[in-house]
């Protein structure tokens, strides 16, 4: 196999498998009804039938909820940690795990770890009345309070873990990771497979493989968080659940992969080679807006948030490309030298117009893989010349409909056509868009004949043109027009290469000999050389 000489032969012939998977999904558990102060004022005297409205009514409970930990510990022998200060809480659920593997373990608590972080919580305050007498009043506030994390082992989602904040509304954390549950139902299905560290480097069956990560979803996600919550100590005991105080899931945070297994290490550092050198201004607006499908504003009350910008890290001499949108990102890099990995992370759901409840898993799938897949087309693109010559086919040549009638192109050097493409690019600042009574005096003035000359047929006929090949579409319930941003962005490169290069080089070849200029001077000495060789060429003959 040959090696490859652009990140677009890479991914046309030199990607042996490849699997799209939600990856890491962070969730928030909370309970609706304790979010408002209202709220927690009803949970506190009407439903534990406090008469003052304190958060000091809720100590005896969430030291309960301590002691219900303690024990549940003593009775598993589950080891607790004191988490330290900027220790990496992987790396001790990586060693726990080995243990707890090693051990026979297949499902269960792994290790409790315990840490001191800073969280909102509810709090109650003094307040005064007009008469000057104080009362209590209920206030969110940002404490550093204890956090218990659960690192746990599912037999059907792998490893993953839920944290319980140790003060009242008791909100809680969800992390698991759809490769490893991929991992683990592979593994009960049977199927052979060499692991990837978050992924896999080999398959034997790649579509089975592939139904699995589909198969996770929103629905995987709760039943694992419902499941846990009833096995592990919950700060919130059966009466309460009775009466609605029920834990309801969000996304956090959300991971969409793309792993692309390689032939051979060389092929990645190709890949990155290329895309490093030729991609430094992904992270544009335009082009960012582009890959991540959303508008982006740079100016005025309602610009666009966030840094726009390409970064380019190195790990030792590992390089990973970041392009940022709002709070949402995407990551590309050579994974351990075997595959390359591709993933969009989302961390404000409302980055895309998208809620924040779990159930809503499904469009945020899709607009993460969407923008993943984007990326890759725009780094094909900048290094394929068939994609380019894909778009002048389809700009400039004929095309036909369903019905078979055929709608001629907008062929290079057609004045008609130039025209077209010339009032695109006047119409694009409308923002109502144009009709075909407002394209005839413009065509009229660019072609410079009588406008009576230009009839609403023909404009009809340009009209249909433009619309069918993709350049304007048409207002839904009106006969009005709006240029797209393929046809802006075609119209100007065409036009300015036909007048700009074009016209002007053909200008400087068709020169008369008295008044050579560069290009002139260097064909004809070229003609002269191809000549002269054609002659030595004869004569040895």
């Amino acid at each position: 196999m040959t090696l490859p000489r652009s990140a677009a032969d890479v991914l046309a012939s030199h990607v042996v498998f490849e699997l799209e998977c939600i990856d890491r999904v962070y969730c928030n558990l909370y309970v609706p009804k304790l979010q408002r102060d209202l709220g927690v004022v009803g949970f506190i005297r009407e439903h534990l039938g406090m008469p003052v409205a304190s958060t000091a009514a809720l100590q005896k409970k969430t030291e309960g909820f301590y002691a219900e930990v303690r024990a549940f510990a003593a009775r598993e022998g589950v080891p607790v940690v004191d988490f330290k200060a900027g220790q990496r809480k992987d790396d001790v659920m990586r060693e726990h795990l080995a243990r707890f593997l090693a051990g026979g373990g297949t499902e269960g608590v792994v290790f409790i770890g315990r840490a001191q972080e800073k969280v909102s919580v509810w709090a109650t305050t003094r307040r005064r009345d007009a008469e000057g007498k104080s009362y209590p009043w209920i206030v969110r506030e940002s404490r550093v309070v204890t956090q218990w994390y659960f690192y746990c082992r599912d037999a059907c989602a792998g490893p993953f873990f839920l944290k319980y904040c140790g003060y009242f509304p008791y909100n809680a954390k969800l992390c698991c990771n759809g490769n490893e549950y991929a991992k683990a139902m592979a593994v009960r299905a049977g199927i052979g497979f060499t692991p990837l560290d978050n992924g896999f480097a080999a398959v034997d069956d790649a579509a089975a493989v592939q139904k699995i990560c589909d198969s996770f979803d929103e629905n995987v996600i709760w039943d694992l968080a419902a499941k846990w919550t009833g096995l592990l100590p919950c700060p919130y005991a059966a009466e309460d659940a009775a009466a609605g105080y029920r834990y309801e899931a969000s996304v956090l945070q959300a991971e969409f992969s793309l792993t692309q297994v390689l032939d051979k290490p060389v092929t990645g550092r190709i890949f990155f080679e290329q895309v490093i050198r030729d991609n430094l201004d992904i992270g544009r607006p335009d082009k960012a807006g582009l890959i991540f499908g959303r508008r982006i504003i740079r100016k005025g009350p309602r610009a666009t948030p966030g840094q726009f910008r390409t970064r380019v890290l190195t790990e030792g001499v590992v390089p990973t490309l970041h392009v940022d949108y709002k709070h949402s990102k995407i990551k590309q890099y050579h994974k351990e030298g075997k595959a390359l990995r591709t993933e969009t992370t989302i961390n404000d759901t409302r980055d895309f117009g998208i809620g924040k409840r779990l159930h809503n898993l499904p469009a945020l799938r899709a607009a993460g893989f969407t923008a993943t897949r984007r990326l890759l087309d725009v780094q094909k693109i900048s290094h394929d010349p068939a994609d380019g010559q894909e778009a002048i086919t389809q700009t400039c040549q004929p095309l036909a409909t369903e019905a078979g009638t055929r709608i001629a192109g907008l062929r290079l050097g057609d004045p008609r056509a130039h025209a077209l493409l010339a009032a695109l690019c006047v119409f694009r600042l409308l923002p109502r868009g144009f009709a075909n009574r407002d394209l005839r005096p413009i065509m009229a003035q660019l072609l410079g004949t009588p406008a009576e000359t230009i009839t609403p047929g023909k404009m009809t006929y340009d009209l249909r043109r433009l619309r069918m090949h993709g350049l304007i579409e048409r207002v839904p319930g009106t006969f009005r027009y709006q240029v797209t941003d393929a046809g802006i962005s075609r119209a100007l490169f065409l036009t300015r290469l036909h007048d700009k290069f074009l016209r002007t080089g053909l200008a400087a070849l068709a020169a008369p000999p008295g008044k050579d200029r560069s290009l002139t001077a260097a064909s004809r000495a070229y003609t002269a050389a191809i000549d002269d060789l054609a002659r030595q060429a004869g004569l040895a003959a």
